[in-house]
């Protein structure tokens, strides 16, 4: 089962969730299986609890430590296909930083 990392801009409209709109702004490509690999075998505490088969939403507040856990588990990686999808990852974390109304959303199979 692999997991989809996707960068979205939420919009919230009122204080039901009802008014809450999602708009897609990037997607890190065929991260699917490696990512959910990499995740399961990962000593971080916020990697570990991604799910290959559920869904899992990080906010701005989150960003700091996803992104040191994946700085250090890209400081540690040789194979050339996980450094780059670690990189396009964290490039995602990054703009969630950087920009308001983003999250990261983390969706299992």
């Amino acid at each position: 089962m692999g997991v989809h990392v996707s960068l979205v801009h939420v919009t919230q409209v009122g204080t039901s969730p009802k008014g809450r709109r999602l708009r897609h702004m990037d997607t890190v490509g065929r991260s699917g299986d490696t990512f959910a690999d990499l995740c399961a075998r990962s000593g971080f505490p916020m990697l570990r609890r991604v799910d290959p088969y559920n869904s899992q939403i990080l906010t701005s507040q989150d960003m700091p430590q996803f992104i040191s856990e994946l700085e250090s588990t890209l400081r540690d990686e040789e194979d050339v296909r996980v450094v780059t999808l670690l990189n396009e990852i964290l490039t995602l974390a990054e703009r969630c930083v950087s920009q308001p109304g983003l999250e990261i959303h983390l969706d299992g199979d």
